[in-house]
């Protein structure tokens, strides 16, 4: 077992019963405290600690990091430490928080410097994201997605079942949670009939996903196994892949996603390493047929995360339309990264690598409105009884993930962002 993920660990920081940010998650992030300058924090309860002031104290001692790792408006160079470095960083803010140490507890005047009330400070964007990938690898989505655009006896393209089917997307439009998403214009071709036209799109939706996030690859021409991919991987955030579903059908072929889906992304601010998710780890459907070698594993792959999405029409309430699993994923993290490399690509601290739409077998667990309201043809009731077949400016989506187990609920927070009117 990881040190920092002993379920019996309690902190001497109030942590209420119910939060995303007990003892045993510390993710990492950057904030900005009133008057002060982004730095490097760690979620705890309802509070962020203060990497900054925590080295400048002297607590980070005989630890493979400089003061500047910390007083940094990203984690990538946290990250160019690597697997190990991370691990025994966690472990040190670990032990420094345990209740039953007194060693930062009990010096009030340090306390005072190294904790903010979440509410009080400025969450930011965790990563500059070098490069960014987008895959597309929950069974589920894959099939009703072929179902509805294709042939519903052959749902799956002839590819899906033997590799993690992808594409490079754009890392630039890659935003923090809280940031608005400004409904995007495009081409669209509402009649097949007739030339295509300009305009807002119409059919603005959701994508639910999860993203990893990775630390320094190996050099150029050189691959990560499967086996290797875990050391590779700091950790993962929540992921909203908006994505333009009109100006997607007029314009994916044969290219595939550029402008309906480059408008914008949105991912929860705290990164939770995968140090703090090994508890939750599953086992993923079986595949069939047998994958090639570099793509086999060992071990248990998959992680049991819960996720939601909720729509809060503009002045309304939130009401949840999606309750889906990471748990549902038919490739793994493990892989998407080896078949990432398998050609030599390399990859450096901060790359992104989203899980494509995350769906489950029964309605309410699908993961976008183009599936919730079956292409718009079964519109989704909200709790105030209005409907949704795509969705409306105005509209906020929140999505939210956790895992439980041994009475230890380690959480991602929440992304949210509300959509404005399109620029025209």
């Amino acid at each position: 077992m990881i040190e920092a993920n002993n379920p019996n660990l309690r902190s001497w920081i109030d942590v209420p019963a119910d939060s995303d940010f007990p003892i045993q998650n510390l993710p990492f992030g950057i904030f900005k405290p009133s008057g002060g300058s982004p730095r490097v924090g760690v979620a705890i309860g309802e509070h962020v600690l203060d990497l900054k002031t925590l080295h400048v104290l002297g607590y980070l001692e005989n630890l493979p990091f400089s003061q500047a790792d910390f007083d940094n408006s990203t984690l990538n160079d946290l990250m160019r430490h690597g697997k190990k470095g991370s691990r025994e960083l966690r472990n040190r803010i670990s032990k420094l928080l345990r209740s039953d140490v007194p060693y930062l507890r009990d010096k009030e005047h340090h306390v005072q410097q190294v904790l903010h009330k979440q509410s009080e400070v400025e969450l930011l964007m965790p990563v500059k994201v070098g490069d960014y990938t987008d895959f597309y690898s929950s069974r589920d989505h894959a099939t009703n997605i072929g179902k509805m655009l294709r042939d519903p006896n052959n749902a799956l393209m002839p590819n899906w079942l033997h590799l993690p089917v992808a594409y490079h997307g754009r890392a630039s439009s890659i935003v923090v949670s809280g940031t608005p998403t400004i409904r995007p214009c495009g081409q669209t071709r509402p009649n097949d009939d007739e030339p295509p036209v300009f305009g807002p799109s119409k059919l603005l939706d959701f994508e639910l996903e999860m993203a990893f996030i990775t630390f320094e690859g190996k050099p150029l021409g050189e691959r990560i196994s499967t086996s290797e991919a875990d050391d590779y991987i700091f950790g993962m955030v929540i992921f909203n892949d908006w994505s333009a579903r009109d100006i997607q059908k007029w314009e994916y072929v044969p290219l595939g996603p550029f402008l309906a889906k480059n408008f914008n992304s949105v991912i929860s601010p705290w990164v939770v390493t995968l140090d703090a998710l090994e508890p939750f780890r599953c086992t993923n459907e079986k595949q069939s047929p047998e994958v090639l070698p570099y793509l086999q594993f060992s071990g248990d792959k998959g992680l049991d995360i819960n996720l939601e999405v909720l729509i809060q029409p503009n002045g309304g309430n939130e009401s949840r339309v999606c309750l889906s699993n990471y748990k549902f994923m038919y490739w793994n993290m493990n892989q998407q990264l080896a078949h990432h490399t398998v050609n030599g690509c390399n990859i450096h601290a901060g790359d992104m690598m989203a899980s494509g739409t995350i769906s489950g077998p029964t309605k309410d667990s699908f993961g976008s409105m183009m599936e919730l309201s079956w292409r718009g043809q079964t519109p989704v009731v909200l709790n105030d009884g209005s409907e949704r077949k795509f969705l409306h400016d105005g509209d906020t989506v929140v999505m939210r993930g956790w895992s439980e187990k041994d009475g230890v609920r380690v959480g991602f927070g929440e992304v949210r962002s509300k959509i404005e009117p399109a620029r025209v």
